[in-house]
């Protein structure tokens, strides 16, 4: 009997000195308060009571430096909130870095991450303070980067997550932008009316300038057509002249009723009598009589 419960007090004992890793873990195992060895991914059995297993997460982790009020440079407080994201590396040396140079690291993290942000944003004011917020992000990342090299600790990224005015300043800041997208909608809509202007103006402009070469082509045409005429007629009619003169005389004679007596087999008997209706020379009427 005695055995049996020695064998059950030795099979517990057993049982409480088995460890399991996974493969996002890591362990460091100590013997009465000494570092002893690392641990990776698998089974592990320790002496109870006299060892001690420590098991660190190497996967990504993120913790929220939580919304402080934070006063800018120009004397407004802001409610600002940012994420870390980092890693406890795999090797060793980190993990007995995050064990024994720090304590609690998470915790560690939080606080510098939110003291980093009052000393960024605190030399800003509440303006720049939301238009350079990769800025902020970088200064932040740098620092956390640096200060926690001798931790075993990767700093992955930081994100700025809001950065919030007084809602009385948020009002006004809101009536502002409003104003201004208001002003931009204003000069799109007076430079696209201005535009169109422009092109109507062009339109009118290219109408009189085709109005005014189509004119100055029918005058070309106009002006082609007389130096056809005036060029026929010097062609034609040069020899005429003094028969047009004659034909005035006998237009002006005959309005005035007098008696005019035309040399037969001339030409200017034969235009009269197209002119008259066929008046016949004088000497054919004798000859008729």
């Amino acid at each position: 009997m005695i055995y049996l419960y020695v064998g059950i007090i030795v099979f517990l004992f057993f049982l409480t000195g088995i460890k399991i890793i996974r493969p996002t873990e890591r362990g460091l195992i100590e013997r009465l308060g000494k570092y002893l060895k690392f641990a990776m991914p698998g089974f592990h059995w320790i002496i109870p009571v006299i060892d001690k297993m420590y098991i660190v997460n190497v996967t990504e982790q993120m913790v929220n430096a939580d919304p402080q009020e934070i006063i800018t440079n120009d004397n407004l407080n802001a409610s600002v909130d940012a994420q870390v994201y980092f890693r406890v590396k795999a090797e060793e040396e980190s993990v007995k870095g995050a064990i024994y140079n720090v304590n609690n690291y998470r915790y560690q993290i939080v606080n510098l991450a939110r003291t980093t942000l009052r000393n960024i944003i605190g030399t800003l004011t509440l303006k720049s303070a939301n238009s350079e917020r990769g800025k902020i992000n970088a200064e932040l990342y740098n620092t956390l980067h640096h200060e926690t090299e001798n931790w075993g600790i990767e700093i992955v990224r930081t994100e700025l997550k809001e950065i919030d005015p007084p809602k009385d300043v948020q009002e006004t800041m809101n009536k502002v932008v409003k104003a201004e997208n208001e002003k931009i909608a204003a000069i799109d809509s007076a430079t696209a009316a201005e535009t169109v202007a422009d092109g109507i103006k062009r339109a009118k402009i290219k109408e009189a300038e085709g109005s005014k070469q189509s004119k100055i082509l029918l005058a070309e045409g106009d002006a082609e057509a007389i130096r056809l005429v005036n060029d026929a007629a010097n062609k034609y009619f040069i020899g005429n002249a003094q028969l047009l003169r004659k034909l005035e005389a006998v237009e002006v004679s005959l309005s005035k009723n007098a008696k005019i007596v035309i040399p037969t087999g001339t030409e200017l008997v034969n235009i009269i009598g197209e002119m008259a209706g066929g008046i016949l020379p004088l000497e054919s009427k004798q000859r008729d009589k």
